[in-house]
């Protein structure tokens, strides 16, 4: 058993994190570089903002890259494998963040459910299902190399409880949290019980991709559905980014050696309120 002393200590693990230039994932890349972890960050479009959260870990004295790949495409997922092991010679760690929300796929007062366009719908379920189950192959093969890993899915509120309007954001999350549960068992049954898979499960962040739904974009205000979802929520407020880091290293590192497929919710009380 590993002393608590030394249970986050990820010095000499190697972690590939995926929607790493995205403000939560970019502050989970963050705390694993300062945990000791060799960090790649992983974006697609927006690569300067990838390396902006690498040259953060270097300059705090951690090691870091940040490395482009579309994680819908699984050459360049393998390409990607092939750079981030020319590196650091191991995978240890896959944090699986790409994926988002599309204003055209949620419905609206300007746009029903039956007219919702199928590119829309499409474009969002993929980033965040395919997103997740394509890295879990071309990483999870090289972990099963290995014998080790730990791979942790990030989903989302409207995994567990559909929101409303955002019809594909939510059933392509749900999909994610499914996933985890059945690479859990895949992974434990047919090839190690040491590579661990959980998902981490955000309540209400405010993110680039959601903040048309939370704020009026022409008053700043908070719109009338991101009032509701502070008067749902016991703590009357919105997620900060350094709200996800402990729960995250919690299951990544080897304090959780036997949390295994597991779904850990962190919302500030959301899922448990009934509205009375």
């Amino acid at each position: 058993m590993v002393g608590l002393e030394r249970a986050f200590d990820l010095a000499g693990k190697v972690a590939v994190v995926t929607g790493g230039s995205g403000v939560l994932c970019g502050a989970l890349a963050r705390a694993l570089g300062a945990q000791g972890a060799a960090v790649v960050v992983v974006a697609h479009s927006r690569l300067e903002r990838a390396q902006a959260v690498a040259e953060e870990i270097v300059a705090d004295g951690g090691r870091a890259l940040a490395l482009e790949a579309d994680v819908l495409r699984r050459d360049s997922l393998h390409a990607l494998a092939d750079r981030v092991l020319a590196a650091y010679g191991r995978v240890d760690i896959l944090v699986n963040g790409a994926g988002g929300a599309k204003k055209e796929a949620t419905t609206s007062a300007e746009i029903s459910f039956f007219d919702l366009p199928e590119e829309a719908v499409r474009w969002v379920m993929d980033l965040n299902f395919l997103g997740t189950f394509f890295p879990c192959q071309v990483f999870g093969r090289q972990m099963v190399a290995q014998g080790s890993g730990a791979i942790l899915n990030i989903a989302s509120m409207g995994a567990v409880r559909p929101l409303t309007r955002s019809v594909a954001y939510s059933a392509g999350k749900a999909s994610v949290v499914n996933f985890t549960q059945w690479l859990a068992v895949h992974m434990g049954q047919e090839y190690s019980p040491n590579i661990r898979v959980n998902a981490l499960v955000p309540g209400f962040f405010l993110t680039e991709q959601n903040r048309f739904l939370l704020y009026d974009q022409e008053t700043g205000a908070l719109t009338e559905r991101g009032q509701r979802i502070i008067d749902h929520t016991p703590m009357a407020r919105l997620g900060q980014p350094e709200d996800l880091v402990a729960p995250a290293l919690l299951l990544l590192s080897d304090a959780a050696t036997f949390v295994h497929g597991a779904t850990l919710v962190v919302d500030g009380g959301l899922g448990a309120y009934g509205g009375i």
